[in-house]
């Protein structure tokens, strides 16, 4: 069995394969994340699928993530050992008429989308994580990589139903997890938590009926109990 490879040698490697498309990298429990600038993402795969140093044969994983609220505390944990207090604002994303974009203002990351792609070697044993951030929060994209690895097809198409991340150049792009006529997407900060509409079953009519949400949208405070300290 090969030996795992350091992040650092890996990082050590790819930095003279990738030169200055990496934007930044970091090394955090021992796995190691490259971020790229978008417009270069496509020919940075195409690289790391296809150099002699450390060729990443298999793309593992594509997901979303929307940093619209990142840096902010939602929850106010202030509880003793005896008892719980745990709650979350009203305002916070996501719950009522809360506004993304005064969120924004405050919000930690310039960029509100990226898409993270999850990279193993099998020749040399050695995984690497590659973000690359939207430029434009309205309308985030990025190019499509199902060219240079197929497994990407269904990846990216549960990015884009789940976040709204549009892949250029992606075969066919439609939603894979959600309905046909699903509004919005659901893993999207501002996405209501109650959703847009409810369904069910009505047996006069023998299908299923779709209607507006009718659930009071409320604040959920979970209850946490904690054992008393062991002297």
């Amino acid at each position: 069995m090969s030996v795992i490879l350091r992040p650092e040698t890996i990082l050590t490697t790819l930095s003279s394969v990738l030169g200055d498309r990496i934007v930044s990298s970091k090394i955090a429990k021992n796995e190691l994340t490259i971020i790229v600038d978008s417009d270069h993402l496509h020919e940075t795969m195409e690289l790391l699928h296809t150099n002699d140093k450390l060729p990443f044969e298999n793309l593992m994983d594509v997901c979303g993530v929307d940093y619209a609220a990142y840096g902010i505390a939602e929850w106010d944990v202030e509880a003793s050992n005896h008892g719980f207090s745990r709650a979350v604002h009203e305002t916070s994303v996501g719950r009522k008429e809360s506004s993304l974009d005064e969120v924004r203002k405050n919000a930690e990351m310039p960029n509100r989308f990226a898409a993270v792609y999850h990279l193993l070697s099998v020749k040399c044993n050695a995984r690497v994580r590659i973000k690359t951030f939207m430029k434009d929060d309205n309308f985030p994209m990025v190019d499509s990589v199902n060219d240079i690895y197929k497994s990407a097809n269904w990846f990216e198409r549960e990015a884009f139903d789940l976040f709204g991340i549009i892949f250029n150049g992606h075969p066919d792009l439609r939603r894979i997890l959600t309905d046909y006529g699903f509004i919005g997407h659901p893993l999207r900060k501002d996405f209501p938590l109650t959703g847009h509409v409810e369904i069910w079953y009505d047996p006069e009519l023998e299908r299923v009926v779709y209607q507006p949400v009718s659930i009071e949208s409320r604040v959920v405070i979970p209850r946490v109990i904690r054992k008393e300290e062991q002297n």
